[in-house]
C-alpha cells in the first residue's frame, strides 16, 4: 500500500504540473495581454460631442480640438525629468505628483497626465515623444460656447472622478462627464459612444501601423444634437436687464411648458469652466460665498411667493365656495385677528373690496379674510387645512416639478401635520397661518414654481410640466413634457382672477408693465425678507416680485421676476418682467426710457449696506 501510494504521490504532481503547465502556456492569455500592452496602443475614438442649439436654430454650444497627454505607469523608463518638464512647463514635483495619481489608478490602464494640452504645445511635444515611453497623445474635443449666458442651465464638462468609474464602468480615467445643467441630463445622448482603435508600437515606442490591420477596431457611435426650449436672445437680454442686481427670471411657454429664459444673477460665462484653468476659475466660485455665481437662484431660490400667492389662495376659496367674486370686505387700513394682532395694509380706511379690486389693490384684509374663510369652511380643522394644501399643491408647488435639469428645490407648502407637530393638542387654527394668506409664513416657492402657476392661471387651470429640451435629433421627447396636468380648481374659477390680474397692470400696483397693444395680466409681489442679527430677528429691504402673462387671450409666455432686496414689486420686477414680455411678443422695445432706467439700474450699494433692521411693514 505504502509502494502504491508513493506511485500516486508522483504522477498526481505531475498531472498536476503539466495541467498548469498547459494552462499557463495555452490556455492563458496574461502573457499575451502583457504583450499587446508593451507593443500595442490601444486608442479610444471618441465621437464628437453634440451640439447644442436654442429653440430657433442658433448654435450655442459646439466642439474644439484639444490634446490630452496620456500615461501607462507600467510602460515608464527612465527619462530625462529636467527636458520633460521644460516641455510641459510643469515642476518636478508636479511631474511625481501626476505620476503617482496615475499609478494609484492603474499601472496597466492608461490615464490622463496632462489635459488640454494647446496645439503649440501638442506640436512641440510631438516631435520628442519617442524618447519617452509610456506616455503618448491623445486628441479629443472640449466645449466652445458662442455664448456668454445660460451657463446655469447648460452646466459644464470635465474629468471623471473615482466615483464615476465606479458606478458606470464605460469610462476611464481622464474621460470627460456632463456635470450639471443639461450637459448632465442628457450625457449619454451628448457623448455617444466611443470606439476602439488597436496601434501597433516598435520597440521605440513609435506607432507604425494598425495591429492586424485594423480587425479588431470598432467605430463609434456619433452622438446626437439638442435643441433647448431656450431663446438664446431674450436669455442674454433677460442677464442684461438683471446685470448689477441678484435675482432671477424665469418665462414659461404656457401651451407647452417650454421654458423660454430661466436666467440668474450673478452668473458667470461658461467658458470659464473650459481649459486647463477650469479648476482653479470652479475654486473660485465656489469660494464667492456672496454673489454666489454658481447658485441658480431661478432654480434653488426658496423664497416666500409674497402677494402673487393672493392668486390662487383666491382660487382655493372660489372652488372651496366660501366666497364668490362678489363677496365684498371692508379695510379699515388693516386686518385684526387674535385679540390684539394686527395684520397692515396700505388700502384707505373704510375701503371695501372685492375679488376683483382685492386683487389690483393687493388688500391683505381680504385675502386674510378669505384665507379664515376657506380653512374655516369646514367643521375639522385639520380637514381645512389639508384641503387648502392639496389645492395649492396641484399648481406644482411643494414639489420638484419634474424639469429635465438636475438642479432644483421643493418648496414648502404646510399642512395639519406641519402645525400639529409645532402646535400640539391642535392649539392652532386659520389665524396661526394667517400670514399663508399673503403669501408668507411658513409658504416657500422658487421663482420657477411661480412661472409655473402663472402659466397655469393663463391655461385655466392646468400645466405641462416645464423642460428645457424641445427637441433630441433622433429620439423623441418624454411622454411626461407632453401630458398636461389638471389642478383641482375648476377652470370656471380662472376668468374672474385673469380679470383683476388684467387691472393689476392696468390701474393697479404695476401700471408700469403695460405694453402697448399687448394686454399683461399681473401680480406685483413685496416679499418681506427676515434675518437674525445678535439672536433677534429683524427684517431688511424687502424683495421685489411679479409674474404675469400675456396676452390674455392665447397666452404666448408667462414669467416670474424676482430680484432680491428690490424694495416692492413695481420698482424693479415689473419692469424687467414686461420689457422681456415685449422683446419677446414684439421683438423689440418702444418703451427706450424704461428699458435703459433698467439696464444701467443697480442694486449693489443696497446689497453693500450693512444688515440693519427697520419696521415691521408689509406694502403690498
Amino acid at each position: 500500500m505504502r509502494k502504491n501510494l508513493l506511485y500516486i504521490l508522483i504522477i498526481g504532481s505531475g498531472i498536476i504540473f503539466l495541467v498548469r503547465l498547459l494552462s499557463l502556456q495555452v490556455l492563458s492569455s496574461d502573457y499575451d495581454d502583457q504583450s499587446l500592452q508593451n507593443s500595442v496602443l490601444r486608442e479610444y475614438i471618441y465621437p464628437e460631442r453634440g451640439f447644442i442649439y436654442d429653440r430657433n436654430g442658433t448654435l450655442i454650444v459646439e466642439n474644439q480640438a484639444t490634446y490630452d497627454l496620456m500615461i501607462i505607469p507600467r510602460q515608464l523608463q527612465q527619462f530625462d525629468t529636467l527636458e520633460f518638464c521644460k516641455l510641459l512647463k510643469i515642476d518636478k514635483n508636479n511631474l511625481v505628483e501626476k505620476i503617482q495619481k496615475a499609478r494609484s489608478y492603474s499601472t496597466r490602464k492608461p490615464s490622463v497626465f496632462l489635459a488640454q494640452l494647446s496645439k503649440s504645445d501638442y506640436a512641440v511635444l510631438q516631435e520628442k515623444l519617442w524618447k519617452y515611453r509610456g506616455f503618448y497623445v491623445q486628441k479629443r474635443a472640449v466645449r466652445k460656447y458662442n455664448t456668454a449666458s445660460a451657463s446655469n442651465i447648460l452646466g459644464y464638462i470635465s474629468e471623471v472622478n473615482r466615483f464615476d468609474i465606479r458606478k458606470d464602468p464605460y469610462y476611464q480615467s481622464g474621460e470627460l462627464i456632463g456635470r450639471q445643467g443639461i450637459e448632465k441630463t442628457y450625457e449619454k445622448t451628448l457623448r455617444g459612444v466611443k470606439g476602439v482603435r488597436y496601434l501597433q508600437r516598435d520597440k521605440f515606442n513609435r506607432v507604425i501601423g494598425p495591429y492586424q490591420k485594423g480587425e479588431l477596431d470598432t467605430l463609434p457611435t456619433k452622438a446626437q444634437d439638442l435643441y433647448l426650449t431656450i431663446d438664446i436672445a431674450l436669455q442674454e437680454y433677460g442677464q442684461k436687464l438683471l446685470q448689477n442686481k441678484r435675482g432671477g427670471i424665469v418665462a414659461i411657454e404656457p401651451e407647452t411648458g417650454e421654458i423660454l429664459v430661466n436666467v440668474s444673477t450673478p452668473t458667470y460665462a461658461p467658458d470659464l469652466l473650459v481649459g486647463r484653468s477650469r479648476s482653479e476659475n470652479f475654486n473660485v466660485l465656489k469660494n464667492d460665498t456672496i454673489n454666489r455665481p454658481l447658485f441658480d437662484r431661478g432654480l434653488q431660490g426658496q423664497y416666500p411667493p409674497g402677494s402673487p400667492f393672493k392668486l390662487v389662495n383666491a382660487l382655493v376659496a372660489l372652488q372651496e365656495e366660501a366666497i364668490t367674486p362678489r363677496f365684498r370686505v371692508l379695510c379699515n387700513e388693516g386686518h385684526y385677528y387674535g385679540r390684539t394682532d394686527f395684520m397692515k395694509c396700505h388700502c384707505n380706511y373704510g375701503t371695501k373690496n372685492r375679488l376683483n379690486s382685492g386683487i389690483y389693490n393687493s388688500c391683505n384684509t381680504y385675502f386674510a379674510t378669505i384665507y379664515r374663510r376657506t380653512i374655516d369652511h369646514f367643521d375639522d380643522l385639520k380637514k381645512g387645512m389639508n384641503i387648502w394644501s392639496n389645492h395649492i399643491k396641484s399648481f406644482g408647488m411643494g414639489n420638484y416639478l419634474g424639469y429635465d435639469h438636475p438642479t432644483g428645490q421643493k418648496g414648502f407648502i404646510p399642512n395639519s401635520d406641519y402645525y400639529d407637530y409645532w402646535y400640539p393638542n391642535q392649539r392652532w387654527g386659520a389665524t396661526t397661518s394667517l400670514s399663508n394668506s399673503i403669501g408668507q409664513g411658513e409658504v416657500l416657492t422658487t421663482p420657477i414654481q411661480l412661472a409655473n402657476m402663472v402659466a397655469t392661471i393663463a391655461n385655466r387651470g392646468y400645466f405641462y410640466k416645464p423642460h428645457f429640451v424641445k427637441k433630441i435629433q433622433k429620439d423623441s421627447l418624454a411622454e411626461i413634457y407632453r401630458t398636461p396636468n389638471y389642478t383641482s380648481i375648476d377652470s370656471i374659477h380662472f376668468e374672474p382672477v385673469i380679470e383683476g390680474m388684467s387691472n393689476v397692470v392696468k390701474w393697479g400696483t404695476a401700471r408700469v408693465a403695460r405694453v402697448p397693444g399687448v394686454e399683461v395680466c399681473g401680480k406685483t409681489g413685496t416679499v418681506e425678507n427676515f434675518t437674525k442679527i445678535d439672536g433677534e430677528k429683524v427684517q431688511l429691504t424687502d424683495h421685489s416680485m411679479f409674474v404675469a402673462f400675456a396676452p390674455r387671450e392665447n397666452p404666448k409666455i408667462a414669467v416670474a421676476v424676482f430680484v432680491e432686496n428690490g424694495y416692492w414689486g413695481g420698482r424693479w420686477a415689473a419692469p424687467i418682467a414686461s420689457l422681456v414680455i415685449e422683446k419677446y411678443l414684439t421683438g423689440n422695445v418702444r418703451r427706450t426710457w424704461l428699458e435703459n432706467r433698467m439696464l444701467n439700474g443697480s442694486l449693489l450699494d443696497e446689497y453693500q449696506k450693512p444688515l440693519s433692521g427697520k419696521p415691521f411693514e408689509i406694502n403690498e
